[in-house]
């Protein structure tokens, strides 16, 4: 009998997530193009069948994944995401699924050294002047006692930067994000991280700079093999969770 099939009732997305997919539809399929205006509300809600307010509430979506960005207080356009803007979900992602040490550094072992061979074949002359202020900044940090987590991890997103690969830089962001900050388990333990930190860098740099990518791939693995055995003897273990929101 037709009253006794059980039918699950049909649960259909909220209108203005229909609204959000149906205009990445058009960013994406190149219909609308970074740089350019975007259609006004009342043309979108004419054309798509809705009222003003949940054109507006689609809209506040796309600009949160960085496809929409406003010039001024009204003019929207059509933007091309950042990395930075892309990459911390799946670093909180990682942080959910309590990533631990090994399983960062077992990527980054791969990652990395890919990231400072393609830094050193594509990389611009205006781009090695970040990097070599960076070092600058390192070194001073490493004389004064300054904390330097933050510019290591610039160091290595500079070097990602250089490699002029969206998809490495997509990669690798979110790894870099939380296996580097680690290093602070480490420092103050082990006297010698530092200056070989430092020395590391500065080989990596040289090598980018004159645009060997054997010497550039081999120092960044040499670097990341160090960040591992610094791990062991300090004696931590390999599931430990990384979470930068946990102090320990």
């Amino acid at each position: 009998m037709v009253q006794d099939l059980k039918i699950e009732a049909l649960s259909a997305p909220p209108a203005y997530q229909v609204v959000s997919r149906e205009i990445r539809k058009l960013i994406l399929s190149g219909s609308l193009q970074p740089g350019e205006p975007f259609p006004s509300e009342l043309s979108l809600a004419e054309k798509l069948g809705v009222n003003r307010s949940t054109v507006r509430e689609g809209i506040r979506q796309l600009e949160a994944d960085g496809l929409v960005r406003r010039s001024g207080r009204r003019r929207l356009f059509v933007s091309i995401p950042d990395t930075s803007q892309i990459a911390p979900r799946a670093t909180d992602a990682m942080v959910l699924s309590r990533i631990t040490f090994l399983e960062l550094w077992e990527v980054c072992r791969e990652v990395e050294p890919l990231s400072a061979r393609l830094a050193a074949i594509h990389r611009t002359e205006d781009q090695l002047v970040p990097l070599r202020a960076n070092l600058i900044e390192f070194r001073d940090a490493m004389e004064t006692g300054r904390a330097d987590y933050e510019i290591d991890l610039a160091f290595h997103a500079l070097i990602a930067e250089a490699s002029n690969n969206v998809a490495l830089l997509l990669t690798r962001f979110p790894i870099g994000q939380l296996l580097f900050p680690a290093s602070r388990h480490l420092k103050p333990v082990l006297e010698q991280a530092r200056p070989r930190e430092m020395a590391a860098h500065e080989k990596i740099f040289d090598a980018v700079e004159r645009q060997d990518p054997d010497e550039a791939e081999l120092w960044m693995a040499r670097h990341v093999a160090d960040l591992k055995r610094g791990w062991d003897l300090v004696g931590l273990p390999y599931d430990f969770e990384i979470n930068p929101f946990v102090s320990t």
